[in-house]
């Protein structure tokens, strides 16, 4: 997803394990009071997956759902204070792939989209977004560049960095 409009706003968050990315995943899921495409990008293993797992609790999605990636089934939806749908990319391979999905109708719907490999987009697919680059660092750690294209991701931005100088 390489798109040339002009971001909103941008912080980067760092995590020292998978549970501290999960806990940004629920604390963004409790912010979250209106429909987001989120867009993670980022290797294997980089935690895209472990960050949907809290975000998910964040929307109250119930603990009687197992959230895992969605690499064969491509798209895991899941009931909650806003409908979570959970979207992986990485078997993709054209843009008529992506049409066959109906990634239309989710990403402009009235629920949260989470994409793994969002990268894979086309342009213009989400113009509203949150994007999300996980990158490596030593052991378990993380670095989260979270780059805010719209209102309402701009407004999850802002609330993030509020409770992080709290926390």
């Amino acid at each position: 997803m390489r798109h040339r409009d002009t971001p909103a706003g941008e912080i980067t968050l760092a995590t020292a394990s998978a549970a501290e990315t999960r806990r940004l995943g629920e604390r963004c899921g409790s912010l979250l009071r209106t429909p987001l495409v989120i867009c993670l990008i980022g290797d294997l293993g980089s935690g895209k997956t472990v960050f949907v797992q809290g975000l998910a609790r964040g929307l109250d999605v119930s603990a009687d759902y197992a959230v895992t990636s969605p690499s064969f089934t491509l798209i895991h939806e899941y009931p909650g204070r806003l409908k979570l749908f959970h979207i992986d990319l990485y078997r993709l391979g054209t843009e008529a792939d992506l049409d066959d999905l109906g990634l239309t109708e989710i990403l402009h719907g009235e629920g949260v989209a989470a994409v793994e490999w969002a990268d894979k987009l086309t342009d213009g697919a989400a113009a509203e977004r949150l994007e999300i680059c996980f990158e490596f660092g030593d052991d378990d750690r993380r670095r989260l560049r979270m780059v805010a294209y719209g209102q309402a991701s701009l407004i999850l931005l802002k609330a993030l960095r509020l409770r992080s100088r709290h926390a």
